[in-house]
């Protein structure tokens, strides 16, 4: 075993500090990777804060991990030293039930291996992430990395990305669908983003009139206004998918109503209750309310070849280990745009 550098909590009410951690010796499957970005999703947040009443401490948080790899097992033949990988969300799977075999690691029947928060097999205890120097994972769960990418900006693709880029590929949304993305945040500007790369006519639809300008750049080509009533009404039943990224509880019942007949809105931010919603709205043109989590590993792996081919990243704000505390604060406030990554060099400072 190694000792690496790391930040963690130690409870619910805890700052993230300076942690030392311990990483298993590489196995003959193992990849072992040399930090160097890693990503703030608002997960880590619910884990650290213990809102979801399940977090194991310390909290080591991270799931959005890009860096080099420095060292791999002797059964190890698709990544070598220095190779531009990423882990994202899962660490290992049984690798035997039906979903693991139809490559849906995420819906692992016996529970996939989380990146941290999760029950260690190798060590014990429970898993540590990505807010540490290094990692070491079974090679199935090691993602390449087009070169051609800004490294940085990359890192949130492991969550924020697929996360949205799923649905969009589950639903086959295609060129010239008319899509709603609800929400401009960093699971939003991420559905933007690939909902028009694929060809998609694309709608931001938001609460904010202020956000109109940001969502035209990311590539929206209209933007609704969901608290303008009569906005609602003109685009009612024209949607062929929504994409609601919203991270609270909300109303669903008006972005039913956008939906044309036989189509789906999909919630991916919303992990929690939600408020009444009318079954008539379903009922009557047989339209859907579905929920969707990250991809397998396959489907992530084509999500990153993707953003290869069309240079897609995440709008970022780097900042230093040091400043992560003020950061989790900012993100309640929805004060980034889009996505916090860390430095992970500064972890050495």
């Amino acid at each position: 075993m190694k000792t690496v550098n790391a930040y963690a909590a130690k409870d619910s009410k805890a700052d993230l500090k300076p942690f030392e951690i311990k990483r298993r010796d590489i196995l003959a499957d193992d990849v072992q990777i040399e930090i160097d970005y890693c990503g703030v999703c608002h997960s880590d947040i619910h884990q650290v804060e213990n809102d979801w009443k399940n977090s194991n401490y310390p909290v080591v948080p991270g799931h959005e991990i890009v860096g080099r790899v420095t060292k791999v097992g002797d059964n190890v033949k698709n990544f070598k030293k220095d190779d531009l990988v990423a882990v994202g969300c899962m660490v290992d799977s049984c690798q035997e039930c039906d979903s693991c075999k139809e490559n849906l690691e995420q819906f692992c029947e016996k529970g996939a291996t989380l990146t941290y928060n999760s029950k260690d097999k190798h060590l014990g205890g429970h898993t540590f992430g990505g807010y540490s120097e290094k990692i070491v994972v079974d090679k199935e769960f090691v993602l390449s990395v087009p070169e051609n990418l800004d490294t940085k900006a990359t890192a949130p693709l492991l969550c924020a990305g697929i996360t949205t880029w799923s649905p969009l590929r589950h639903w086959n949304v295609k060129k010239g669908d008319k899509v709603g993305v609800v929400g401009l945040g960093g699971l939003g500007h991420m559905g933007v983003k690939f909902a028009a790369a694929l060809g998609a006519k694309v709608v931001m639809i938001t609460t904010s009139p202020d956000k109109k300008e940001d969502a035209k750049k990311l590539g929206a080509h209209d933007v609704l206004i969901s608290k303008d009533k009569e906005q609602m009404k003109e685009h009612a039943n024209s949607f062929d998918f929504l994409l609601n990224t919203v991270p609270v509880k909300h109303d669903l019942n008006p972005y039913i109503q956008l939906l044309k007949r036989d189509k789906t809105m999909v919630l991916v931010g919303a992990i929690e209750p939600l408020e009444e919603m009318h079954g008539g709205l379903l009922i009557s043109k047989r339209k859907s309310v579905a929920g969707s989590v990250i991809g397998g590993i396959k489907e992530t792996q084509e999500m990153l070849d993707f953003c290869g081919k069309h240079n897609i990243t995440s709008d970022i704000e780097l900042i230093d280990m040091q400043d992560i505390n003020n950061a989790f604060e900012r993100v309640k406030k929805s004060d980034v745009k889009y996505r916090f990554v860390i430095d992970m060099k500064s972890l050495k400072n």
